[in-house]
């Protein structure tokens, strides 16, 4: 071994244990605010929940605020990335849809405290959800556009459609189901919704022309 190399892996594994001890006091935080609620919970409760000292949490977030920013930021970007992975293999617009919806529920699905933060903590303030919305949630807004945008162009959407509006309308079913699989007493699979949201945005409520003539 190059007695050289040893200084110079020291940085990589401290810049990989702060990285370690800044996600474990995310999740603690994450747990703590859907447990409490953002308002009730102090940064010593995270401090506890995580294991460390509360002046550890300060050297990494600079407040409770912070925290929960960081929450979002993080959840907004594994969001963006894991979208645009899974979209990026499809090539019909409708199936693409049906796998954004599939991914952001399963997101929300699979960590009950991740989305009553994200779904309910998340909301408490204007000024807050005004900040974060004219960010991340833009871009990832922007992802469904662009199918919407796409789909247009190769016939499966009409073109008359405002696309803007569309994807907020898209992205506003899946953000009520989740809230609903929060608040709902019933177990079931949140991204077993997923199939129904598409294909209700996607044909509408109206009857077929068919199904009109049978009444």
């Amino acid at each position: 071994m190059n007695i050289h190399s040893v200084p110079a892996l020291a940085p990589i594994r401290s810049a990989a244990a702060r990285a370690d001890r800044r996600d474990a006091i995310l999740r603690a935080a994450i747990d703590v605010f859907a447990g409490r609620g953002f308002f009730n919970a102090q940064v010593a409760d995270v401090a506890r929940a995580a294991g460390v000292a509360a002046g550890t949490v300060y050297l990494y977030f600079e407040s409770k605020d912070d925290l929960l920013v960081s929450i979002f930021e993080r959840t907004m970007r594994d969001a963006i990335a894991d979208g645009r992975a899974a979209v990026a293999p499809v090539r019909d617009p409708v199936e693409q849809l049906r796998t954004v919806a599939r991914v952001h529920l399963d997101r929300m699905g699979r960590d009950r405290s991740l989305a009553v933060v994200f779904q309910v903590e998340l909301r408490q303030s204007t000024k807050f959800m005004e900040r974060l919305s004219s960010t991340l949630l833009r871009e990832y807004l922007g992802i469904i556009r662009t199918i919407i945008v796409e789909g247009q162009k190769s016939g499966a959407f009409r073109k008359d459609l405002n696309a803007t509006l569309a994807a907020k309308l898209f992205f506003g079913g899946l953000d009520e189901m989740a809230t609903n699989w929060i608040l709902s007493r019933r177990k079931y699979a949140l991204a077993s919704e997923a199939d129904a949201i598409v294909d209700l945005f996607v044909h509408g409520a109206g009857a077929s022309p068919r199904q009109r003539r049978r009444k």
